[in-house]
């Protein structure tokens, strides 16, 4: 197994980063395989130990200490620039997804067993909100969550919707259920409450009484709970945005480079998850139906997205300020309060279920979440462009559904909701796509040589109309050698003709020429191996500025 691990270390390293460099003449851009869509990070590995983390020393951490260096590009993409399905991320927005697979999320069953009252087995204190651990009749244990007494609604059913467009984006998350309890129950007498302290205690009556009291209460004397499915397999603490797991073999990728957390940042900026860093994600040792046992990579907590702060709504600093920020503070503090930031005076509309959670101040270039993530400080415009493309593919429609899990009694404040996300959603498309050439979806039809791509932009209705430059070469594989196949031209159409050269591999360089998008005229490379059916087998972007030119590369 040892010798496993180690071939994976050193074939993953050459085979996944689309931008590698070329340690020797002899060696190969691409490989017979390449380009991989399944990282083989599932190999067994003996049990890591738990890893506690504190969210005020991550907090301090984060903030005073700069993020380490890292990779310019994100080092586990494909050779065409793509995610691997892997034990963090599954491509499921990359295909045609219908609006109930949407809607149904990672759900595999209706939820917890309500013929008979919970066994409560265990409680906490810790966290944005207290909450209680069952076992229902089925013997299924669940993590029971509750809504702030003056906003009914607001926590369960942001969790909820969270859960649906996260795992919709690829991540791993629980199994969340949105059930009406009427609180019948009865105590495991081994039963205990963890204390934010880290001690426990045995759990009383009186304890979940206590907890329950405060819940706003239906008309029909049911209360709205989200019930979390525990996970399967043994939980080793959360991961970090930086660095690896030194006790977990299959770990290799420096976490601030994976491509999928960079580009979390954008998901977060798009639903206001402001509490996105590493408290609220989860690694478990994982036995999968083929008996390897390995680490699997969650993300966790959704009740503080949107408007909703878990125990109350987001105040105005969510998305707009980190936690511990001392330039605008000193900035006031020396204007004597003559000047102030803007967002302290934004006038939200309030509604019980949602929250505060607006569309008209904000902007993706400047959102922020508590505090400094290290990854989301490393997303590139390309890592940007990989999220957006998924963000674009939610329709209103879609939306809608996934708002409708939620359910939210109130047509007015649904209503609202759905309209901030469409907002929003327009936003970061407008803004990311407006950052690199959006060219994508480059496909071969290999029996007429043709290539065809989409231009995201026009798509997008950021521009009418552009036109494509572009040159072909020959592509030595082994020396990196580009030899040119005439001058540069241009077309308006997005389909070009592969030439028939002699050569093992050729590639395609493109510029995208339109009237108000300058940035779109950084380069894209296409390569493709080259035979009687060529196929597409890497692509490159050149993130804008000095690359960008023509003669640069």
């Amino acid at each position: 197994m040892v010798n496993e691990r180690g071939c994976r270390r050193g074939f993953l390293a050459l085979s996944l980063t689309a931008a590698m460099s070329m340690g020797s003449a002899q060696s190969e851009k691409f490989k017979r395989d390449d380009p991989l869509w399944v990282d083989p990070d599932n190999l067994s590995i003996p049990e890591p130990t738990e890893r506690p983390l504190s969210k005020t020393i991550d907090l301090f951490q984060k903030t005073f200490v700069p993020p380490k260096g890292g990779s310019r590009g994100a080092t586990n993409i494909n050779t065409v620039g793509e995610v691997p399905d892997s034990s963090w991320f599954t491509n499921r927005m990359s295909l045609s997804v219908s609006i109930e697979a949407l809607v149904r999320g990672p759900d595999r069953g209706a939820g917890p067993d309500m013929t008979q009252p919970f066994l409560v087995v265990g409680a906490k204190t810790e966290g944005a909100t207290p909450g209680l651990q069952i076992r229902d009749g089925r013997g299924d244990l669940y993590f029971l969550k509750f809504d702030p007494r003056d906003w009914p609604g607001m926590a369960t059913s942001a969790e909820i919707i969270g859960t649906k467009f996260f795992h919709a984006f690829g991540y791993n998350v629980p199994e969340n259920y949105l059930i009406y309890w009427r609180p019948e129950y009865e105590i495991d007498p081994e039963a205990e409450v963890l204390w934010e302290s880290g001690q426990t205690a045995r759990l009383s009556a009186g304890f979940v009484k206590d907890l329950l009291d405060p819940i706003p209460v239906r008309p029909d004397g049911t209360i709205q709970v989200v019930a979390s499915k525990f996970l399967p397999g043994r939980p080793i603490g959360p991961f970090d945005f930086q660095g690896t797991r030194s006790d977990d073999p299959n770990d290799i990728f420096h976490h601030e480079n994976r491509r999928e957390l960079r580009a979390y940042g954008v998901f977060c900026a798009w639903l206001n998850h402001n509490d996105s860093d590493a408290v609220n994600t989860l690694d478990i040792y994982y036995t999968d139906d083929e008996a390897a046992s390995y680490v699997k990579h969650y993300l966790i907590d959704f009740g503080t997205i949107m408007g909703s702060g878990a125990t109350h709504p987001h105040s105005h600093r969510v998305g707009n300020e980190y936690y511990i920020e001392f330039a605008p503070a000193l900035k006031a503090a020396a204007s004597f309060g003559l000047w102030d930031r803007d967002w302290r005076h934004l006038d939200y509309k309030e509604y019980p279920a949602v929250g505060r959670f607006e569309s008209t101040y904000f902007e993706p270039a400047t959102w922020k979440p508590d505090y400094p993530n290290p990854a989301f400080a490393k997303m590139t415009s390309s890592d940007a462009l990989w999220a957006t493309r998924t963000v674009m593919r939610f329709s209103d429609e879609a939306i809608r559904a996934i708002v409708a899990t939620g359910r939210i009694e109130d047509p007015e404040a649904a209503d609202y909701l759905v309209g901030r996300i469409i907002e929003r959603r327009d936003k970061i498309v407008r803004y990311h796509l407006g950052q690199i050439n959006p060219l994508d979806g480059f496909e071969v039809e290999p029996a007429s040589r043709q290539l065809t791509f989409v231009n995201l932009g026009l798509e997008a209705g950021l521009e009418t109309e552009c036109r494509y430059e572009y040159r072909w070469y020959r592509f030595n594989n082994a020396s990196g050698e580009l030899t040119a196949l005439g001058a540069v031209t241009s077309t308006s159409v997005p389909r070009l003709s592969i030439p028939r050269a002699a050569a093992d591999f050729l590639m395609v360089r493109l510029s995208s020429i339109c009237p108000t998008q300058d940035k779109w005229k950084s380069i894209v490379d296409v390569y493709f191996r080259n035979g009687v059916e060529p196929g597409l087998v890497g692509l490159e972007r050149a993130e804008p500025g000095p690359s960008a030119l023509w003669d640069a590369r």
